[in-house]
């Protein structure tokens, strides 16, 4: 039994045997043949054995009566061979099989976690894969150490017949919307919407972080990438922000209705051109930068996007509040968004009002969604909403739903009890899930289930009357109907 380092710290075993013949004649020629047969838990499971044969042979020339005895060459010896080798040190490309690893994205495995379902009680992996194992496999049986290999090979077996497409209809999906940097020629978009026989919409979703995040080390390859891309020389803060406002533009062409900004916490200074073009200049140098300077670039670019996404008439989703990366060796083992982030207990929630603030002073304030990460903001976000409504758009800023790590029962109901204390939860345009996982979409059940479950809570104490078609009106509003409006979708 082994333990490697970085992907292969989870302790693995190997099995050898093999046959090995050896002929030689005159010691002058030599012919020798190996046959192993080895298993490793490092390989894929149904490939978990294999054999490696190989064959080889030599000459032994300095044997041979024409060349004679030397004192600097006492031996001369010519070996060719031929076979087949294995390898199960394998970094970050190990296959998950095992019953008590589970896969933390698709593919093969760039991060682990053990997963002994027993154990999970309360959590919400447990509800989400029983879930999914229903609705997706017809499996009804809980999961456990002991049935998992007869669970996977129905699974596998299911998956065979199963498309991503099939899925969709399923679970009568009417629309996604991808995750695309700004700098994407979204040319499988353009596939998709010419293909006839595609009857769910499938929307490009504007994502433009590498071009506001200057404080990382790929800032600058990324600007000059954008500018390539637009075919702009881009010298400054205004003119990165004119890029993206271009790309924006190509976007929207394609059937874009929305952008999504990932901030690890809010930000918000004076959106000072000066400062900001400086901050630009340093960063393109590979110069360090001071905080102010980071906030000012992010917050000048970020209004001038908002201004855009208004005049576009899409929704600007903010996502905050998250400590990234915080196990440094784990990181240069694995890399980003491999399992070790967490909550932001300084996620610039108090920048939140500013920050809308300064998008409304450029007349220039979208349709807005905020997600913080942290619990502790529920109430801050709730009763900020209602200071920058209006427009005649119902819900125009809109408390989103609880999101990665509060992306829970608990975390659910805590977002929608602060809601619905504080604003309108009837507006509310439900849950959103980044899961990426085309058996997943038995997740917006769970959401479901939590929100009728809160609110027939509600009913029976006497908080709400027992009015079925207005309760039917509000769950079907929240649930798909308020998104569809909101969002501008055609479905």
């Amino acid at each position: 039994q082994y333990t490697g380092s970085g992907a292969n710290n989870l302790n693995y075993k190997r099995l050898h045997s093999g046959f090995q013949a050896t002929y030689g004649y005159d010691d002058r020629y030599l012919v020798k043949f190996d046959l192993g047969y080895s298993g490793s838990d490092q390989f894929a499971r149904d490939h978990r054995f294999m054999a490696t044969p190989s064959v080889s042979g030599a000459w032994v020339a300095s044997n041979e009566a024409f060349l004679p005895d030397s004192r600097w060459l006492t031996l001369l010896k010519i070996r060719a061979s031929y076979g087949k080798t294995a390898n199960d040190l394998l970094d970050s490309q190990r296959f998950s099989y095992m019953d008590d690893v589970r896969q933390v994205r698709g593919g093969t495995v760039t991060a682990y976690r053990y997963v002994l379902q027993e154990g999970l009680i309360g959590n919400p992996l447990y509800h989400w894969s029983h879930l999914e194992l229903q609705r997706v496999f017809g499996i009804h049986e809980p999961l456990t150490a002991d049935n998992a290999d007869e669970i996977y090979d129905r699974c596998s077996e299911v998956l065979r017949d199963t498309s991503a497409r099939g899925l969709m209809r399923r679970f009568n999906v009417k629309a996604v919307c991808t995750t695309d940097d700004p700098c994407d020629d979204l040319h499988w978009h353009e596939v998709i919407a010419d293909d006839s026989t595609m009857d769910i919409k499938v929307l490009p979703a504007f994502r433009p972080d590498k071009a506001i995040a200057i404080e990382k080390p790929e800032f600058s390859s990324y600007i000059a990438r954008l500018g390539r891309v637009t075919g702009r020389t881009l010298m400054n803060t205004d003119d990165a922000a004119a890029a993206l406002c271009e790309r924006a533009d190509f976007f929207a062409a394609h059937g874009c209705l929305c952008a999504d900004h990932g901030l690890d916490y809010c930000m918000y200074a004076q959106p000072d051109k000066e400062t900001a073009d400086r901050a630009f200049r340093k960063a393109m140098q590979g110069k360090p930068l001071t905080r102010e300077e980071i906030d000012t670039y992010k917050t000048r670019v970020t209004v001038a996007c908002a201004k855009k996404y208004t005049d576009l008439g899409w929704v600007m989703q903010l996502h905050f509040g998250c400590l990234r990366n915080t196990n440094k060796p784990q990181f240069a083992a694995l890399g980003a968004d491999t399992g070790f982030d967490a909550i932001n207990s300084q996620s610039g929630v108090e920048n939140v009002a500013p920050l809308l603030n300064a998008f409304a002073e450029n007349h220039g304030l979208p349709k807005t969604i905020l997600y913080c990460l942290n619990p502790k903001d529920n109430y801050v976000i709730g009763t900020m909403l209602g200071n920058f409504q209006g427009d005649c758009i119902p819900g125009k800023i809109q408390f989103g739903s609880g999101w990665w790590f509060c992306d829970q029962k608990y975390g659910m109901q805590e977002q929608m009890h602060a809601l619905a204390s504080l604003g309108l939860l009837g507006r509310f345009v439900g849950m959103l899930t980044d899961s990426r996982s085309f058996i997943s979409y038995p997740r917006h059940e769970y959401f479901r289930r939590i929100l009728c479950n809160m609110i027939g809570e509600w009913v029976e104490n006497g908080e709400y009357p027992e009015d079925y078609e207005v309760l039917g009106e509000l769950i079907q509003g929240i649930c798909f109907n308020n998104a569809v409006s909101y969002f501008g979708m055609e479905v």
